[in-house]
């Protein structure tokens, strides 16, 4: 998912060079929800691995 957000990004930063802005910034926008949707979801991963009381792999 964090790779699905740097896409999103450098496609965003390509748009914008090339003076597309309506483009960079619904590139990054998108980027920027699936960069907290990936946060979010590793914070309840991590919440329930505690709970569980599982340590995490290394």
């Amino acid at each position: 998912m964090l790779g699905w957000a740097l896409t999103f990004l450098i496609i965003a930063i390509i748009a914008a060079i090339f003076g597309f802005g309506g483009i960079a910034g619904m590139a990054a926008g998108i980027a920027k929800f699936i960069f907290f949707l990936f946060v979010v979801l590793l914070v309840i991963t991590l919440i329930a691995n505690a709970v569980r009381g599982k340590a995490p792999r290394v």
